[in-house]
């Protein structure tokens, strides 16, 4: 059996607030997703039944229950005590919240603070870039005050702050959005100006060369940057990975399911460069150890860190930390039972990913 500590989540978001009906939790279930197809149900997939093995018996139901019966023990008890039962259950110590979707306090997801209450945990934040370029706009009538006070922001945000973090996939369109440079001063004002123009009020930034100077700024600031990967050309972000590599940045790469190998490949060849596990565990459910075993076929031990991926339902921060606990255990145990490693490797291993490699990477035990 493999012991772990208690866990670091380096990557989630808060939790909804509010009672959830079958079809809204059916949305938050797999997000993105759009509606199940007319007599089916998203219960009825590998994360469905990840929440069903796992958070019944938080709630004090017996595992697998009936999705209805469920939903109906999440109505008895409320959504904060809910969450609360959950988030206490899965043996997360901290969590980075991506503070983007959740800053407001009364706003749809609980922020940090609030999560940690609820969790009974400790919550870092880690700050979206394109939150402080939207914010900046909102209160600069021209370029140069977009530009400055972007500067101002994402210099204040660095002093507090785990880590920064881009919405932003780095796939098509958005090629440009990793080149190796940042954007130079003419061609950074034209953009800011262009987009400003175009821009309604509160909307998000889309343009490549500002978001390309939102990576740069970050990068120089020599926190953590977190990059999501996808289905694109890895070939700009194999760039970037290089171009950054002397700066003094450690870039984690939030990969997910199926771009894990992508992510494990990066950080075995630059030294900067972390893998996250990602909400990847939680949505393969019972081939969870498959997906962690191919992780650790390529990455460095001490370059792979757990994250839950959660948002909206505190399942998905359940789910992700109740399977990775198993996977970890199946996978690294199993190798540990059949000779090929120590029992006590594999207890030190099991220990640099569930928690230290992120306490390390994220300087979260500083004074």
């Amino acid at each position: 059996m493999i012991e772990t500590p208690p866990l670091v989540d380096q990557y989630c978001h808060g939790v909804l607030r509010t009672e959830l009906g079958l079809g809204t939790f059916e949305a938050q279930l797999i997000p993105g997703a759009g509606p199940p197809a007319a007599g089916t149900t998203f219960f009825d997939t590998q994360t469905g039944f990840a929440v069903r093995r796992w958070c019944p018996p938080l709630l004090g139901l017996e595992p697998y229950a009936a999705p209805a019966r469920y939903l109906a023990r999440r109505r008895e008890l409320g959504p904060a005590e809910t969450a609360r039962r959950l988030l206490r259950g899965s043996g997360v110590a901290a969590y980075l919240v991506d503070a983007g979707a959740s800053a407001d306090p009364g706003g749809e997801l609980t922020t940090a603070k609030e999560l940690a209450l609820a969790a009974d945990a400790e919550a870092f934040e880690t700050v979206r870039l394109e939150s402080l370029a939207e914010r900046a706009a909102d209160t600069a009538g021209t370029a140069a005050a977009f530009l400055a006070g972007l500067a101002e922001a994402v210099h204040h945000a660095a002093a507090g702050a785990a880590a920064f973090t881009c919405a932003t996939a780095p796939g098509h369109p958005y090629g440009p959005v990793l080149a190796p440079a940042p954007p130079g001063p003419g061609e950074l004002r034209r953009a800011a100006a262009r987009w400003l123009a175009a821009r309604a009020a509160g909307g998000a930034v889309r343009d490549p060369v500002l978001l390309r100077h939102l990576l740069w700024s970050a990068a120089d600031t020599g926190l953590p940057l977190q990059l999501r990967c996808g289905a694109a050309d890895p070939a700009p972000l194999a760039g970037f990975v290089r171009a950054t590599a002397g700066l003094g940045t450690r870039l984690v790469l939030l990969g997910g399911y199926p771009y894990h190998r992508q992510t494990a490949l990066l950080a075995r060849e630059f030294p900067h460069v972390y893998a996250d596990v990602g909400a990847a565990l939680g949505r393969t459910g019972a081939r969870a150890a498959a997906v962690l075993a191919e992780l650790l076929e390529a990455a460095p031990f001490g370059k792979v860190l757990f994250s839950s991926g959660g948002r909206g339902l505190p399942e998905l921060h359940a789910v992700g930390a109740l399977v990775f606990r198993d996977a970890l255990g199946r996978v690294l145990g199993g190798w540990a039972a059949e000779g090929s490693w120590s029992w006590r490797d594999a207890e030190r291993v099991a220990a640099l990913v569930a928690a230290g490699n992120a306490r390390r990477a994220y300087r979260l035990d500083r004074d």
